[in-house]
């Protein structure tokens, strides 16, 4: 049996993270336009698109957990989760383009086209993604190196320097055309660079040699698992808060902000809300992946849980200052989106890592291992708090009386700067608080990776 713990190499980290790239590609798109392109693209109604959000939610309820078992139960020369990540990404990405297409249908016609299309999108996204996150799981058993790997895992930048440009050169003035083209280029890059995490990573750490698998008391452990407890409920409510906030940017822009003059060194730019937009959300991402890179650090320093917990609650705390910016203040709206973007990169970074710290601590507790189904369980957290967070903008553009492509009225714009400020930050204050609690400690995890180097040990004698 190899060294688990052993230091992985910088190529295999850029080629795990190339799979995150990958993912992010649709996950970035799904949070930051997806919405937008249902109600002022494809013309569903704000609030019908909430309920399909929502309801999309009951499928994948039994999708991942069924998605995790099977990739715990899969034995291939490849490993357990490496085979799937490259079976399923060429599906994922056609019906990236099918959900981003409009077809010349009714309304009701769109209604069906777009349950099935998006069910079927996230159907594609489970069957790649639980097998991808677990796969950090079981490439080493150092909690830290996973750590230092989970900071690698950033591909939203690409989302947000290409899309908007993406659609409009493609589509020349006509944005349906200019989505469906654009899809389609990310998801020709997106299978390439899965198909480059296939072959530059490596399956390490296995289950007990004496391990049955059973379901039932599979889900036993998972429920009976206090940290993964903790961090599923700070995730959703995580999810909650960036899904909200991101959903909600372009509204922001289009509709709040709009065009601007800016004034710099005596120099007059005039900015259309498509660029005002686009460079609010790329300079965001750069900064976030700053903040991500100095992860590590923060944790050595701070335990993981304490940075974790400490800079989701600044991400809520600065969101709340946004309900004080008038459209004219695009410096200060720029500066606080950098100051909350860096502080959101240890946030983003830590939640895979303590997941995985999860699966060690259920081995150490239950000397059982299911690193899929635990990681399944995780991005089941993830997506109700992506799908409830989509929902909630939905349905509130609705109730503050949003009209797509038209002049919203004061009570609208003002629900609008709400989505972008208070209703996030309050998520992102209970995220936080729950983390708190979280039990495992770098001390402990220490412990717990020592003892199970000794088990595992034992075993191959």
């Amino acid at each position: 049996m190899q060294n688990s713990t052993e230091k992985l190499s910088i190529k295999e980290k850029i080629g795990y993270s190339l799979g995150d790239t990958a993912s992010n590609l649709f996950f970035q798109t799904f949070m930051l336009f997806l919405l937008y392109f249902y109600t002022d693209v494809f013309g569903l109604p704000a609030a019908t698109v909430g309920t399909l959000f929502l309801i999309t939610r009951i499928w994948d309820a039994f999708n991942d957990p069924i998605m995790g078992t099977i990739a715990d139960r899969t034995n291939t020369r490849w490993g357990k989760f490496r085979p799937y990540i490259l079976l399923f990404a060429l599906p994922f990405g056609v019906m990236g383009v099918l959900t981003f297409t409009t077809p010349d249908f009714d309304a009701t016609g769109k209604l069906i086209y777009a349950f099935i299309t998006y069910n079927l999108l996230m159907m594609m996204y489970t069957a790649v993604n639980v097998p991808y996150s677990a796969l950090m799981g079981v490439i080493t058993s150092n909690s830290m190196e996973r750590t230092e790997l989970s900071t690698f895992r950033f591909g939203g930048i690409i989302v947000q320097a290409s899309t908007i440009s993406l659609v409009k050169y493609f589509g020349n003035g006509n944005e349906a055309v200019g989505w469906q083209w654009a899809m389609g280029t990310l998801a020709g890059l997106a299978f390439i660079l899965f198909f480059i995490t296939f072959i530059t990573t490596k399956e390490r750490v296995q289950p007990p040699k004496e391990q049955k698998n059973y379901l039932r008391t599979d889900l036993k452990d998972l429920f009976s698992n206090k940290p993964w407890l903790l961090i599923a409920g700070a995730t959703i409510f995580q999810l909650l808060l960036i899904v909200i906030r991101n959903s909600s940017i372009m509204y922001y822009f289009k509709y709040y902000v709009q065009d601007q003059q800016l004034n710099l060194f005596g120099y007059s730019i005039n900015l259309s809300f498509e660029v005002l937009a686009s460079s609010f959300m790329l300079s965001g991402t750069i900064v976030t992946i700053l903040g991500a890179i100095l992860t590590k650090w923060f944790s050595k320093k701070f335990d993981k849980k304490n940075t974790y917990a400490g800079f989701l609650t600044l991400s809520a705390l600065i969101s709340i200052f946004f309900y004080f910016l008038k459209p004219e203040n695009v410096i200060l709206i720029y500066l606080l989106n950098i100051i909350f973007s860096f502080s959101f990169g240890p946030v983003s970074v830590l939640q895979w890592a303590m997941y995985t710290d999860a699966a060690d601590y259920s081995e150490w507790k239950n000397k059982r291992r299911a690193t899929g189904l635990i990681m399944a369980a995780s991005l089941f957290a993830l997506k109700v708090g992506l799908t409830l967070g989509g929902a909630i903008v939905g349905w509130s553009l609705a109730l503050f009386g949003f009209v797509a492509n038209q002049a919203q009225s004061s009570e609208t714009l003002n629900g609008i700067v709400m989505l972008m400020s208070i209703f996030p930050a309050v998520f992102g204050f209970i995220g936080g608080g729950l983390m708190w609690f979280y039990p495992l400690t770098n001390k402990m995890m220490v412990k717990i990776e020592d003892d199970l180097i000794v088990r595992r040990n034992e075993q191959t004698v």
